[in-house]
């Protein structure tokens, strides 16, 4: 089970790195370095549904702007909509 979660976290951390756009790649990046450690399996589930997004969606939901989807309700969509990139 923990070679799994190490797994998932591998594939996590590639594709919030390399996104398509420099903007999402650091932003991203930086979200998923900040939490990663500290999420449970469910919550890795949900970042890995955050990451399904395309990258117009996700910049204009971080951004507080019209996004052509609903963002669901739950634990990493709050936490990224509230992440400080520096």
């Amino acid at each position: 089970m923990v070679t799994d979660i190490e797994q998932i976290k591998k594939k996590i951390i590639y594709r919030s790195n390399y996104r398509g756009t420099k903007e999402m790649d650091k932003i991203l990046g930086a979200f998923t370095k900040k939490y990663l450690d500290e999420l449970d399996h469910n919550h890795l589930k949900e970042l890995i549904d955050l990451l399904e997004i395309d990258d117009n969606n996700l910049y204009n939901f971080y951004n507080g702007l019209n996004t052509s989807i609903e963002f669901k309700d739950n634990k990493i969509n709050y936490l990224f909509k509230n992440f400080k990139y520096k």
